[in-house]
């Protein structure tokens, strides 16, 4: 009954949209038969309005799927998943994927191509996450793919089609009608009320699909998979936000994406910290596609126990080579440019000079280029800066900075770039390097391993012009010149000249 009333709810929408159309165009006729200046007011509004929602259609008609993520595995390349996926759909009795497509992501899907409305399908795509092939065993990844197999038994994709499409017209018409606020209210109200009963039976489909995989793996094996996915997916964007958002940085990318995820999921500090993240309460909406963990597992302990063959073998064995396929799947996740321009490294080297390059290299370069412009020096030599704080000369100093972009008047702004500016000169100098930890973020060491702490004495040297001279002492043990130019100002110092 909701699947149909969200469809009623989809045809009522292009009713309402063709009400709102054809009562602008009886006001515009009416205006012509016979002028009434009452009516223009009305009659401009609502013509406009209607063209914004025509024009919100047409744009989402349109609008293409787009280059399908991941890469394409044929029986040829991966037999075994292929053959599993096969007797999977054998017995939950609908037809095997057309195509099976590996992705980076910590999911699995199922999708159709459809016509007429979703009634005709026409292609059918699998989507198996790589760190699901990493996190889980065979018996759970099988009762993973039978609740997506599930999906096509019970038909759910091929009515997720227009479901989805409709979900989409509503959203963009919504936002089409900005500058009619009434009209806006309107559809606003209609497209929540369309969104809490598709998403509603979406969840049902869910709990259908569960049951498919429960059949197949049994009760033990799709809870424990649920479990891991929730798991394994808070690790998955803890490792994007913490390690993969340094890919460019340097200019290098990681060498091997997955082989860091495993490194990271094996690191005992982080598996504490995953797992308190995942023992938050989850956050639950009506606007929720997926039943919380919690609804999804009661229901899986309700359902009967099936008898089956256990298989705790890791998910990786279903492949040929998890090697080939892991490096397969990094390379679609970067464009061609990206292939082109950045030198994969490892990820030490990656995180030492992708941390510099973020953290140091800006902050060097712009505490020259400022104690350049402070002192008129003829170039921008790191020492004019300590000689402008040993002349007192901070808050110029600080202005200075300020103009490349170091925060606003109200912050200061001085120890913290100087702090990262001698950071940057150790490195420079072989005395410290970024090492990296799955534990939590990298670290500046010297080479003894003894972590470099440089932010109260930053402090101490731009309040205190009288310890610029120690500074100069410290710097030249070091080996640091007087009149030493950092190589990042050299291209600012041109461009400044220019």
């Amino acid at each position: 009954m909701r699947a149909l009333l969200a469809f009623a709810l989809l045809a009522g929408f292009y009713v309402l949209v063709g009400a709102v159309v054809a009562t602008a165009v009886v006001l515009d006729v009416l205006l012509i038969i016979d002028f009434h200046a009452n009516l223009l007011r009305g009659a401009i509004v609502l013509t406009l309005a209607a063209a914004a929602l025509l024009q919100a259609l047409w744009m989402v008609s349109r609008r293409r799927g787009g280059e399908q993520p991941g890469v394409v595995v044929g029986r040829e390349h991966e037999p075994v998943l292929w053959q599993t996926v096969e007797d999977l759909a054998r017995r939950v009795r609908t037809a095997a994927p057309d195509e099976i497509r590996l992705v980076p992501e910590v999911n699995a899907a199922v999708g159709e191509d459809t016509r007429l409305l979703g009634l005709v399908a026409t292609r059918r795509r699998m989507y198996i996450g790589l760190p699901l092939l990493q996190t889980l065993t065979v018996d759970e990844m099988r009762a993973v793919l039978g609740h997506e197999l599930g999906h096509y038994s019970g038909a759910h994709t091929r009515m997720g089609a227009p479901v989805y499409r409709g979900r989409v017209s509503l959203i963009a018409t919504v936002q089409n009608l900005g500058k009619h606020p009434f009209i806006q209210r309107i559809f606003a109200l209609y497209a929540k009320l369309y969104l809490r009963i598709s998403q509603a039976v979406s969840r049902k489909q869910e709990l259908e699909a569960d049951e498919f995989a429960v059949q197949i793996g049994g009760r033990q094996a799709m809870a424990q998979a649920l479990r891991k996915i929730h798991y394994t997916a808070t690790a998955w964007d803890l490792y994007t936000e913490a390690y993969l958002s340094m890919t460019g940085a340097g200019g290098y990318r990681p060498s091997t994406v997955f082989g860091g995820f495993h490194s990271m999921l094996n690191d005992t500090a982080r598996q504490e910290e995953l797992v308190r993240l995942g023992e938050r309460p989850e956050e639950t909406s009506p606007y929720d596609s997926h039943p919380s963990l919690a609804d999804r597992l009661a229901a899986i302990e309700l359902l009967p126990e099936p008898e089956h063959v256990p298989d705790p073998r890791s998910a990786l064995t279903l492949l040929q080579d998890a090697n080939v396929a892991a490096q397969a799947v990094e390379e679609s996740m970067w464009t061609p440019q990206a292939l082109m321009s950045l030198r994969p490294a490892s990820w030490e080297e990656l995180v030492a000079e992708g941390v510099y390059s973020v953290r140091n290299a800006h902050a060097l370069r712009d505490l020259a280029v400022a104690g350049q412009r402070v002192m008129g020096a003829s170039k921008p030599y790191l020492d004019a800066a300590f000689e402008a704080i040993a002349r007192g000369a901070q808050g110029e100093l600080e202005q200075r900075l300020r103009e490349l972009g170091w925060g606003p008047a109200t912050e200061p702004v001085l120890a913290k770039v100087l702090g990262q500016a001698l950071e940057a000169v150790l490195i420079k100098h072989g005395q410290a390097r970024w090492q990296l930890s799955w534990s939590g973020p990298a670290r500046l060491v010297y080479d003894d391993g003894e972590e470099v702490a440089l932010a109260e004495y930053a402090v101490q040297v731009a309040t205190g012009p009288a310890a610029v001279t120690g500074l100069r002492e410290w710097l030249g043990d070091l080996g640091v010149r007087h009149d030493y130019v950092p190589a990042e100002a050299e291209p600012a110092q041109q461009q400044a000249a220019v």
